[in-house]
């Protein structure tokens, strides 16, 4: 596969004719080449996007609405060769292909619907015979960062709501997934968008620095939208402060989900299976830490184990029936097993799977795990989850709060009220009862707390991180000063 840079709506070689390769991650055979852009592609792209909002930000709802609604329809046609291109470049399964790529459709209908609702309001004043309100209006350039784990809906959701909102967009892909990326790309600009309302860059890693240095810096572009990890994106929020740009981060997670004495355990184990080994762990709302009373730990284990075990595991371009496909590199792997080794040289236990295998690893459950263990702390990021046993409520929120990250969370229990309960006192930006930790709806707002970061997607929350408000006043001219 080959993927170009796409600026002013023309794919173009990068500039110094660099070009970089993505490999799959269990075969390491060469799966995308593409150009790599550099500083001076950047540049001009920035530019580009600069000129084109000129003009965009001044269209009208409907004309912005239909543009995301026939993108939405483009994006369905292409689940084929996006599904494909997930398999090779990130090892998705079928069934996580899909998944991204239906919901990144509805999510991009869902922010059409926004056009509409962006509103301003009238202002009480006390000057005689003056109109008072607000406007919103759009901001101007967003830079938007999208990692490769959901490479779809994050990819959409960067691009579609600044859209909606009369920005325009330069869309920074991930060099883990450049030809996944670009063919959304392809869907938004195939729908009608003018020259320049959306650029696509992508670059080599070693580049990357640079590329985002140049872009942030760029006086066109007003705010950046970044999402990954917790390490990264304090440096894109230290290079925006000091450019005074605005950011929207969606960083790292440690989802806790508490099981308490009166959950439904079927019900529970299902949000787990789901929660935990959805796209082998390697999301962000991913659960990677279960609270479990004592009272019903034995009878949840056991029930988990169970459902764990019948996971099946390997290379989805081998075996589409698989569920838990390859991890993005065998860096990972090496970082779990050393994880798991500490865990269990301080007391844990393996229930179900063991070790990483390279990047295959199979559906992995410890038990007894506690604090002073590197897992207990650390986001894994793979198909691994750990169980904390607890006794009573107070002791379940102090254990799902023990981290330093506050993204997701789920209480499961038959008292909704107890639950509820549990849910307000859970330091988290949205919290489930009896519900998996890995939940999104385009109509519902969506971001973290602590070092999860801030700024929230979807809903009408995005129209506050996508448009400027101006205060604006209409008074007679004829009106007396003290001065």
């Amino acid at each position: 596969m080959e993927v170009h840079l796409l600026i002013d709506n023309r794919q173009v070689s990068a500039d110094s004719g660099k070009t970089f390769e993505r490999r799959n991650p269990v075969s390491g055979a060469v799966v995308t080449t593409s150009a790599a852009a550099g500083v001076e592609d950047a540049r001009r792209a920035a530019d580009s996007a600069g000129t084109a909002f000129k003009t965009w930000s001044k269209t009208g709802p409907t004309e912005r609405r239909q543009v995301l609604l026939a993108a939405a329809d483009k994006l369905e046609a292409k689940i084929g060769d996006i599904s494909q291109a997930m398999a090779a470049e990130v090892g998705a399964s079928g069934l996580w292909g899909g998944f991204n790529v239906m919901a990144a459709a509805n999510l991009i209908r869902e922010a059409a619907s926004l056009t509409t609702q962006i509103q301003g309001e009238t202002i009480p004043t006390d000057k005689p015979d003056t109109l008072s309100m607000t406007l919103r209006q759009p901001v101007g350039v967003i830079l938007s960062i999208v990692p490769w784990n959901g490479p779809v809906i994050l990819a959409a959701r960067a691009i579609a709501y600044p859209i909606a909102c009369g920005n325009t967009v330069i869309f920074r892909a991930s060099e883990m997934s450049p030809k996944t990326h670009a063919f959304i790309a392809d869907a938004f600009v195939e729908a009608g968008l003018p020259e320049g309302v959306l650029n696509f860059v992508v670059n080599a890693p070693d580049d990357a620095a640079d590329v985002i240095d140049c872009l942030i810096a760029h006086p066109a572009v007003r705010r950046i939208n970044f999402t990954g990890s917790t390490r990264i994106g304090r440096i894109i929020a230290e290079k925006s402060g000091r450019n005074l740009k605005r950011c929207l981060l969606e960083l790292g997670g440690k989802a806790p989900f508490v099981v308490l004495d009166d959950a439904d355990i079927d019900g529970a184990v299902n949000a787990a299976i789901f929660g935990t080994f959805l796209y082998q762990g390697q999301i962000c709302m991913s659960t990677e830490r279960f609270v479990v009373d004592e009272a019903v730990a034995d009878q949840f284990v056991d029930a988990f184990a169970k459902r764990a075990a019948q996971l099946i595991s390997g290379d989805p371009m081998v075996n589409p029936a698989c569920v838990i496909g390859p991890m993005i590199d065998a860096a990972s792997g090496t970082r779990i097993n050393a994880m798991i080794d500490d865990a269990l040289g301080k007391g844990a236990q393996i229930v179900v799977g063991g070790h990483a295998d390279g990047v295959v690893m199979p559906a992995t459950i410890l038990d007894h795990v506690k604090p002073g263990m590197t897992i207990y702390d650390e986001e894994t990021f793979g198909p691994v989850t750990t169980i904390v046993r607890v006794k009573g409520i107070d002791e379940a929120i102090r254990v799902a709060n023990d981290t330093e990250y506050g993204l997701a969370a789920a209480v499961f229990g038959r008292d909704a009220h107890r639950a509820l309960t549990v849910a307000r006192r859970i330091d988290a930006g949205h919290v489930h009862v009896n519900g998996a930790t890995v939940q999104n709806e385009p109509q519902a707002p969506y971001g973290g707390m602590k070092n999860s970061g801030y700024g929230r997607f979807d809903g009408r929350a995005v129209i506050d991180e996508f448009t400027e408000v101006k205060w604006i006043t209409i008074e007679p001219a004829g009106q007396p000063y003290p001065v």
